[in-house]
C-alpha cells in the first residue's frame, strides 16, 4: 500500500499541498518541528528543504508507512507514534503540523490536547484538512466512479474519512475543548496534476482502504476495470488536470 500510494497519489494530491504548507510553516520561523501522520514523507521533505535550520520528528502510526518515509527522508528523524499518546515530553516542540491526518484520529479532542500539552507556551499547531469531497476533483471522479461500478454497497472511505471533517466550527470546537484557540482557517485551492486517470485510479485502488475493500469483493477484477474506465472517461486521456480544494488552520495554545 505505501508503494501505491507514494507511485500514484503523493505527487498528484499531497505534494502541492506540502510545499504551501511547508512554506506557511516556515514563516512561522520553528526550531523544533513534530509532524503527526507523516505518511511516505510528502510534508516532511518539504518542511526541510522550506526550513533547513529546523529539527524534524516525523512520526505517524502505521510502521510501515514510518519504514518507507525514513527510507525517502533520512534526514528528519523517524518514529511510530500514536498522535493521541504521543511520547514526548511537555513543551517540547515550537511548532506542531500534520497535512491531511486529523480526520483519521480517532478522538481528535484527545489528539490536540496531546498537541497542547507537546507545544512550548509560544507555539503553533499548523494543519489542513480536505474540503468537501465535491470539491476535489480526483477524489469525486473515483468515488463517482466507484458509485457506478458497486451500485449495491461502494465503499464510502472518502466521503466519510478524508472528507468527513470539512466543518471550520466543529475543527474550532474540537480545538477548544483542548485547549486550543483557532487562529486562522483558510479555504485553499491548487492543481493537481496527473500521467493519467488511470495512474490515479491505480493510487486509490491499490494505496487505500478503499481499494483494499474493493479487492475482498470476487468481483474485484472487474470492478478495477470498471472504476479505471470511468475514470478515464470522466477525466479524459494523457495527462490530466483537476482542482482540489482544502482548508488550511493555525491554532495556538489558550492562555
Amino acid at each position: 500500500m505505501p508503494e501505491a500510494y507514494e507511485r500514484h497519489l503523493v505527487p498528484v494530491l499531497f505534494r502541492p499541498f506540502a510545499v504551501d504548507l511547508a512554506a506557511r510553516a516556515a514563516a512561522l520561523r520553528p526550531g523544533r518541528v513534530l509532524e503527526l501522520a507523516a505518511g511516505t514523507g510528502a510534508l516532511t521533505s518539504a518542511l526541510l528543504a522550506a526550513a533547513p535550520a529546523a529539527s524534524v520528528v516525523a512520526t505517524d502510526l502505521n510502521d510501515t508507512m514510518v519504514s518507507a518515509g525514513s527510507a525517502r527522508e533520512p534526514h528528519a528523524r523517524w518514529r511510530q507514534a500514536d498522535a493521541q499518546q504521543l511520547p514526548f515530553e511537555d513543551g517540547g516542540f515550537d511548532l506542531v503540523v500534520c497535512q491531511f491526518g486529523v480526520m483519521f484520529f480517532p478522538d481528535r479532542p484527545a489528539a490536540y490536547t496531546e498537541v497542547r500539552r507537546v507545544l512550548a507556551p509560544r507555539g503553533r499547531f499548523l494543519f489542513s484538512s480536505w474540503g468537501p469531497l465535491e470539491s476535489h476533483g480526483f477524489d469525486a471522479a473515483f468515488q463517482t466512479a466507484l458509485e457506478e461500478a458497486v451500485p449495491d454497497g461502494a465503499p464510502r472511505f472518502l466521503r466519510d474519512v478524508p472528507h468527513g471533517y470539512t466543518d471550520p466550527d466543529l475543527v474550532a470546537a474540537d480545538l477548544e475543548a483542548a485547549g486550543l484557540t483557532l487562529a486562522t482557517a483558510e479555504r485553499v485551492t491548487l492543481e493537481g496534476v496527473a500521467e493519467s486517470a488511470a495512474s490515479v485510479a491505480a493510487g486509490f485502488l491499490n494505496g487505500t482502504p478503499a481499494g483494499a475493500a474493493v479487492t475482498a469483493r470476487e468481483d474485484a477484477p472487474a470492478v478495477r476495470a470498471s472504476v479505471t474506465r470511468r475514470m478515464t472517461e470522466r477525466l479524459g486521456t494523457g495527462p490530466v488536470t483537476a482542482s482540489m480544494t482544502a482548508t488550511v488552520y493555525t491554532a495556538r495554545r489558550r492562555t
